[in-house]
């Protein structure tokens, strides 16, 4: 299942993002991630949330992103639960350009059973079409 967290900067995203990790957490059955691009939130989050700096990992495109995706998946058979906050940031795209992304990861989500929860500075009305469905209200 994939998620989208959306609305201009300064709406209180990441705080919403951060809080939503927080609260699944005390419920979650198997491990969560949260990704972001800076360690800003990093000691908001509860001890159990793996936090990952994607800059780390020199990841420059979408299937970069993706295969860092499987490669969570392949190391971590308990994942759950994956956060990723500032999504354009951290894809390095424009969304325009990730209709065949989100399909990628829509089975991705569906074969490992994960949520994945994005954060995405835009208005509901800037996202493409085909992000509608995942958007939360």
């Amino acid at each position: 299942m994939i998620e989208i967290i959306c609305g201009e900067k300064g709406t209180g995203k990441t705080k919403r993002i951060i809080s939503l990790a927080n609260d699944v957490s005390d419920k979650a059955k198997g491990s969560m991630v949260f990704i972001d691009d800076d360690n800003s939130y990093m000691y908001d989050l509860g001890y159990s949330i793996r936090f990952i700096n994607v800059t780390d990992y020199a990841l420059n495109d979408p299937d970069m992103f993706l295969g860092f995706l499987c490669g969570l998946c392949a190391s971590d058979f308990d994942l759950e639960y994956v956060f990723v906050d500032r999504f354009e940031n951290v894809i390095k795209a424009e969304l325009d350009a990730l209709k065949s992304f989100f399909q990628q990861l829509e089975a991705l989500a569906s074969q490992h059973s994960l949520h994945i929860i994005l954060s995405v500075s835009k208005g509901r009305e800037d996202l493409p079409d085909f992000m509608e469905p995942y958007i939360l209200a």
